[in-house]
């Protein structure tokens, strides 16, 4: 119980790689706080699966791009849980079209940079305070490997997932003198509900392409974070940890 008497926010919380990380911050004892904007069925569920397992959990509604959406967020947790957050997970994301250059916009860049800086920043502004009057907090930012492998006809993605890992070391740098730490997490092509579309032979080619011989699971990704929101990583921040099987390395 790495987690127990912590309570962590996970954005995006209720699909996908969200769904697993709550699950996996839930099972190593912390009060898990599963955001989400629309899917509100999926998000009970969530929670329902973590009672299930005499886990603690709350589903809340909030648009993490919004700053009132998310002043009202932070202050509802710390209503229903009676904490403050100590583990914020930022994952929540948007739609995510590939474009070739012709065809971008700078509102498709705005687009992904509301998600991947806007809104952890926002929610960063808004925990801050406790965190350092704790003297301690985890910040993970889930980043992409696309920022090495600079996806074609993708560059508002890979745009703005590359600037959350400055974002990162630009608050872990600042913020380490409080006890807080900021890391990023990296996945590389890891198959979840959104990628239903994907044909079979793209995902192995991609697969041929790992050094271990494998794709991704959403368990290797929740992992890492776990590690991250633990004690365990306690002299581990400012740094970009890459999850796809040696694909790339990390920077």
């Amino acid at each position: 119980m790495r987690l127990e008497g912590k309570t962590a926010l996970v954005t995006g919380g209720s699909r996908g790689l969200g769904k697993t990380m709550s699950l996996a911050l839930a099972k190593e004892g912390a009060t898990v706080i599963v955001n989400y904007v629309h899917s509100e069925e999926a998000a009970k569920q969530v929670v329902e699966e973590i009672e299930a397992q005499r886990g603690k959990a709350f589903a809340i509604q909030a648009d993490v791009t919004d700053e009132d959406s998310v002043k009202f967020l932070i202050q509802e947790i710390y209503h229903l849980s009676g904490n403050n957050v100590d583990v914020l997970v930022n994952n929540a994301t948007g739609p995510q079209p590939e474009l070739s250059i012709e065809q971008s916009t700078w509102q498709d860049y705005e687009d992904q940079l509301l998600y991947f800086v806007k809104a952890p920043l926002l929610l960063l502004k808004e925990v801050l305070p406790a965190m350092k009057e704790k003297g301690r907090g985890s910040i993970i930012n889930i980043g992409s490997e696309v920022v090495q492998t600079g996806n074609a006809h993708f560059s508002n993605y890979v745009t703005a997932k590359s600037a959350m890992l400055g974002m990162t070391r630009s608050w872990a740098s600042e913020l380490g003198s409080f006890g807080i730490r900021v890391n990023l997490v990296n996945p590389g092509f890891t198959p979840v509900e959104r990628h239903q579309h994907v044909a079979a032979d793209a995902i192995e080619e991609y697969r041929k392409q790992v050094p271990l011989q494998r794709m991704g699971t959403p368990e290797d990704i929740a992992n890492a974070v776990v590690y991250l929101a633990s004690e365990e990583s306690s002299f581990v921040t400012g740094q970009s940890l890459s999850i796809n099987g040696g694909h790339t390395f990390s920077i």
